[in-house]
């Protein structure tokens, strides 16, 4: 019998999936150095924690705008072909940066149009990228396949915003949108080598219809809602990424290079629990575990809220990251087996768009609150109100509590008291 280790290391015998994890890699270090850079600027330009908000909801706007389109023409089109392309726009979008460092600009709203342009591109090609993974493995390898995207995410997501830290400290913004460019550049080579043709899972036309039949998916599938829901409201109010810049400068008065490790910290405690779910899956009662995860993200939010020691913050974020990876991987593969080929870029669409709203308008729900009552206050508002929701999904979404092992999900049996609608919607 194969070991664990050999189980989770033969899913890179597939080239393409080989490769596609070093696209990845340098895609989300190239998103993630950036992303240093650019809240410490505009908290340094503007002292406002608004500003930061605004960071967010440049992002948001468009990707909510653009997600349902950019589900659909990942069902049409190539997507290897899709990401390459969006991944040239995010590169042209580091080149803008860097001319707003190298000018000098001081006048915030040119970075946020850039943003708006990169929420824009990352709406065609967060649903591409996700409806691709089916393609590179066996389906019985679709879980681990889940698990290591998770793992070469939070790798590069530790990565990034320490060397982010370390390169703005060094060479100043410039240096980050130069490398940030040249990982988008390396990006598009490694995508581009792809040897996969997803062709088109879809040919019915554009439409009303087909673009909002995701959501009406989503919305009959109460596995996938409960799941997507629970996210959404849970990271909304409890994410704090925004406010990491004040905290590192006025609560604990540190600088760059404290930013950075603040902005890794989620990330190590993810990759650390990614590695296991890739040795030894979560197995059974993954619904329940999926709750119980979520409630010590909310925990461990409340902690960092309150602390005041680098060392005790970077240890609650790094319990938060760890907590939030168990709900990552449950929910994404609940969405992977639960969904036809055909509709694979459109459901992703949907979840993008909860991780989206949870994330990018969380960041301005978190910077909002903070202008009116500071940064302790909306950290810890937001953690109480995470811990609730917990509480009240757990109540409103039995069939999620009740869902057992995350390969036979798909074909376990409707709750009694469920009607017929859970079936798939014809489109």
């Amino acid at each position: 019998m194969a070991t664990p280790s050999v189980l989770a290391t033969s899913i890179f015998r597939y080239r393409d999936f080989r490769l596609y994890q070093i696209a990845r890699l340098c895609a989300v270090l190239a998103a993630q150095i950036e992303s240093v850079a650019i809240g410490w600027q505009v908290y340094e330009l503007t002292g406002s924690a608004l500003a930061l908000g605004y960071t967010g909801l440049s992002q948001f706007v468009p990707f909510l705008a653009f997600s349902l389109l950019g589900g659909q023409v990942a069902d049409r089109y190539d997507r290897r072909r899709i990401l390459a392309i969006c991944q040239g726009v995010m590169m042209v979008c580091s080149l803008l940066l860097l001319s707003f460092t190298l000018g000098h600009f001081q006048d915030v709203r040119f970075v946020y149009g850039i943003l708006v342009l990169f929420g824009t591109a990352r709406a065609f090609y967060a649903p591409a990228g996700s409806a691709l993974t089916p393609y590179l493995v066996p389906k019985e390898e679709l879980t681990r396949a889940v698990a290591v995207n998770s793992i070469t995410w939070q790798v590069a997501t530790i990565s990034g915003p320490a060397l982010g830290g370390l390169l703005y400290g060094w060479l100043g913004g410039k240096g980050v949108y130069i490398t940030s460019a040249s990982l988008c550049a390396l990006t598009i080579v490694w995508l581009l080598s792809l040897q996969v043709r997803t062709g088109s899972a879809s040919r019915e036309p554009i439409s009303m219809k087909t673009l909002v039949a995701g959501l009406r998916f989503v919305r009959q599938k109460r596995m996938l809602l409960g799941s997507l829901t629970l996210d959404l409201f849970a990271v909304l109010l409890g994410g704090a990424v925004a406010l990491l810049p004040i905290y590192a400068r006025d609560v604990l008065h540190t600088g760059p290079w404290g930013l950075g490790l603040l902005r890794s910290a989620p990330a190590a405690g993810a990759a650390v629990v990614a590695v296991l779910l890739a040795f030894r899956p979560l197995g059974r009662h993954a619904g329940w575990k999926m709750f119980a995860a979520v409630a010590v993200f909310g925990a461990a939010t409340l902690v960092f809220g309150l602390s005041t020691s680098l060392p005790l913050s970077l240890a609650a974020l790094a319990v938060g990251g760890a907590a939030d990876m168990v709900s990552v991987v449950v929910r994404h593969t609940l969405e992977l087996v639960s969904t036809p080929d055909d509709m694979r870029g459109r459901v992703s669409a949907v979840n993008l768009m909860c991780i989206g709203a949870s994330n990018e308008l969380g960041e301005f729900r978190a910077g909002s609150l903070a202008e009116a009552l500071g940064a302790v206050h909306a950290v810890v508002i937001g953690a109480v109100g995470t811990l609730v929701v917990v509480a009240l999904w757990a109540w409103l979404f039995p069939e999620l509590r009740d869902v057992d092992r995350l390969e036979s999900a798909a074909h376990r049996p409707p709750r009694p008291e469920q009607d017929a609608t859970e079936s798939a919607p014809s489109v």
